[in-house]
């Protein structure tokens, strides 16, 4: 088995004891990813669809630089504070993420870090 840390200031730094993302063999965990902006580290200010095109690009930022796309990713989960925003998911993943579509769960929770209203985190399969 073969273990490698993801890392890129493409997008945001961890805020914690974790990684961006771990890459084990072809298999990569992405870390949750929330709207945070990578160069200031300042959650973006704008409207729930904003926040989660900011979600998707730091997705796109990690996937890359583990060597892959967001076509990559096989199962993603998304966590909101309001699911009455599920369909703003929807438009704004379309636009990003074409069929097949990867495995996913959209949660409700109560919170989140920072007070943002999305977190995402995937796992992705990169070709041998």
């Amino acid at each position: 088995m073969k273990k490698e840390i993801i890392s890129t200031d493409k997008a945001p730094q961890a805020i914690g004891t974790y990684s961006q993302a771990v890459k084990v063999d072809n298999v990569v965990y992405v870390s949750g990813q929330i709207p945070l902006i990578p160069e200031t580290m300042e959650l973006l200010q704008g409207s729930v669809e904003e926040q989660i095109h900011q979600v998707f690009k730091n997705l796109i930022a990690i996937s890359e630089e583990a060597g892959g796309s967001l076509a990559d990713i096989v199962k993603l989960n998304v966590y909101l504070t309001d699911l009455s925003n599920f369909p703003t998911v929807n438009q704004v993943m379309s636009e990003y993420i074409s069929e097949p579509y990867p495995a996913r769960a959209a949660v409700g929770v109560a919170e989140l870090p920072k007070g943002v209203p999305v977190e995402m985190d995937a796992i992705m399969v990169l070709d041998k």
